[in-house]
């Protein structure tokens, strides 16, 4: 172990592709909160609207999330990580000048948001291929460590900074900081000297649908895995079913001020440190299965807290503050023993599709929610829309607490 680690630590290579994604990571959570911030403070944005911006950014994953990753298997990642970052960044700038020019409109926003989410399934399953380029295969469990800190760090730093800068000098601008961060790097990917293998040429006589349909098998015919693929595919659908009016129900129903709104959202970044660090202890002294059955059911509590909120921000703050932080840790303990329970069902030569297969399934349902979190918002108002994330918190424990997930009892 300490030789990996001093490895990495003179690793150039990686230590370019850590630092730009420390910035990338910061620089998106920051765009997180001041997009929609934008949305509602300078263009007016209802529920509706809120929900289809929402539905924008994530609705690639639905349409082209099986296909980028064949596409990307077939060639180098490097280029591919180069080009979504330079074209995320152009998009990006496009906002604050739009807004300085008194051109922006809320159809600029979907836009941007859309087309920022398809190069963000290519950049994603890239850059997941791309760390075993650049590390030892005895190495990868570090470097992805020292990358889980990085976004633990963003989801700290980014909604806090974001809420800042929106007060400060409005959305608009405060887009323009993830803009300069995925330039960062892109810069630090162009730095990289370690010469990438070539793809794998027998994949390239593959079928796309070959790939596809195997993919999708290993899902449906493992009980376990589909249990999990419905229960976190529950929890994204409900979950932004409440998320699409969020930021909304905090800043019009509440009255909380755009950098306190920031306070709130940064609640997840420690709630998801403390949770990376329970995971492997609970799973040990509770069981794998029990431990993912336990991330769904306790998270009925902070959703609860959030639809039942209620009075002025001194006394709503420390409520939001607490379910984000329980929501924050409980999810990461889903998250963290969920995947690694995937990662050892499953065989290193089926790891790939399986893991854009579960993607694609689990975050196809987000647009959805986020859809029909908008469409409810208008017509049932928002406090009850956030009810609906409780129900689907009872509907995902389900999901796993009936199915053979409950069974599995090793340490991970």
């Amino acid at each position: 172990m300490a030789v990996a680690v001093r490895s990495l630590r003179h690793n150039r290579d990686f230590l370019k592709l850590w630092a730009g994604e420390t910035v990338s990571l910061i620089g998106s959570q920051v765009t997180m909160l001041a997009l929609p911030l934008t949305a509602v403070l300078l263009l007016g944005a209802g529920p509706f609207e809120m929900g289809l911006l929402t539905a924008a950014g994530y609705a690639p994953f639905l349409l082209i999330g099986l296909f980028a990753g064949v596409w990307v298997d077939r060639r180098r990642r490097r280029p591919i990580l180069i080009a979504a970052n330079v074209g995320r960044a152009a998009l990006l700038a496009a906002i604050p000048l739009a807004a300085a020019l008194g051109l922006l409109r809320i159809e600029q926003l979907y836009l941007v948001a859309f087309v920022v989410g398809v190069l963000t399934v290519f950049f994603d399953v890239a850059y997941t291929s791309y760390l075993p380029a650049l590390v030892d295969r005895e190495q990868l469990v570090e470097g992805n460590a020292r990358l889980e800190v990085s976004r633990s760090v963003a989801q700290i730093a980014g909604p806090g900074t974001a809420g800042a800068l929106v007060q400060l000098v409005g959305g608009a601008l405060a887009v323009a900081l993830d803009a300069l961060s995925y330039l960062v790097s892109a810069a630090c990917l162009w730095w990289i000297r370690a010469e990438e293998p070539p793809p794998a040429a027998e994949r390239q006589d593959r079928g796309i649908w070959t790939d596809l349909v195997e993919g999708l098998q290993t899902i449906v015919g493992d009980p376990v895995l589909r249990a999990v693929a419905a229960c976190t595919a529950t929890l994204n659908l409900f979950g932004y079913v409440a998320q699409s009016v969020f930021v909304l129900y905090l800043v019009r129903d509440l009255g909380v001020a755009p950098a306190l709104t920031g306070l709130v959202m940064m609640a997840l970044g420690p709630g998801a440190l403390v949770g990376a660090l329970l995971a492997a202890r609970m799973a040990a002294r509770f069981g794998v299965g029990w431990t993912i059955c336990a991330g769904p059911a306790l998270s009925i509590v902070p959703a609860a807290m959030i639809a039942l909120a209620a009075g002025p921000p001194p006394v709503v703050l420390p409520i939001l503050i607490l379910a984000l932080f329980l929501q924050g840790m409980l999810g990461t303990v889903y998250n963290v023993t969920q995947v690694s329970l995937r990662q050892r069902l499953v065989s290193d030569r089926l790891q790939g599709r399986m893991n854009a297969t579960m993607r694609f399934v689990v975050w196809g349902t987000i647009p959805i929610g986020a859809l029909a979190g908008g469409a409810l918002g208008e017509t049932i108002g928002l406090r009850p829309v956030l009810a609906i994330g409780v129900v689907g918190c009872v509907l995902a424990t389900l999901a796993v607490t009936l199915s053979p997930v409950r069974s599995v009892g090793d340490g991970l």
